[in-house]
C-alpha cells in the first residue's frame, strides 16, 4: 500500500468518533495489514509514574512483555534515549528482549506530547533487514498524529 493511501486511511481512523484505545487498535491493524513485513505492531506507553512501559493496543501474536522496564530491550532503551531505534538483525543486539523466535528485526519510534516521551510504536518483523528510511518517516508521521490524541 502506498503511503498517501495509508495516510488517508490513518486520518480516517484518527478523525473517527471512537475512543482513543479503539483508534490505536485500528492503527495497529491497518499498519500490519498494509505492510507485509510488519508482523507485530503495538503501542507501549509510560506506566504512570513508574520507570516502565505498559503494553497498550497491538496486532500480532500475544507477548508476555506487557511491562518493560526503562533501559531493557529496544523499547526500554527508546524510553530513555528519546530517539528512534532500528535493529535490522536482532541477533546482533545485546540488549534485546525476545518476543518470539520468529522476530528477526525491530523498529521503535517514540511518541512525544509537549516534548515528553509518553510512549512509542513498536514494530517486529520476521524478516532480517526489512526497514528503510521510508518506514522511519511513515512511523514518525504516525507517532506525530497519534500524539494529537493526548
Amino acid at each position: 500500500m502506498k503511503s498517501p493511501i495509508l495516510k488517508e486511511a490513518l486520518f480516517t481512523i484518527l478523525k473517527s468518533e471512537q475512543e482513543i484505545a479503539a483508534k490505536l487498535q485500528e492503527i495497529t491493524a491497518l499498519l500490519a495489514a498494509s505492510i507485509p513485513y510488519y508482523d507485530w505492531v503495538g503501542f507501549y506507553f509510560k506506566n504512570g509514574d513508574k520507570e516502565e512501559l505498559k503494553l497498550a493496543q497491538y496486532t500480532g501474536e500475544e507477548t508476555e512483555h506487557t511491562l518493560i522496564p526503562f533501559g531493557k530491550g529496544i523499547c526500554g532503551q527508546v524510553a530513555l534515549s528519546n530517539k528512534n531505534f532500528i535493529v535490522q538483525d536482532v541477533s546482533e543486539q545485546e540488549n534485546y528482549i525476545s518476543c518470539g523466535w520468529k522476530v528477526k528485526s525491530e523498529i521503535v519510534i517514540p511518541i512525544f506530547v509537549n516534548g515528553e516521551n509518553i510512549g512509542q510504536i513498536d514494530i517486529d518483523s520476521h524478516t532480517v533487514h526489512p526497514f528503510t528510511k521510508d518506514d522511519e518517516v511513515l512511523l514518525e508521521f504516525v507517532c506525530h498524529e497519534v500524539a494529537k490524541l493526548f
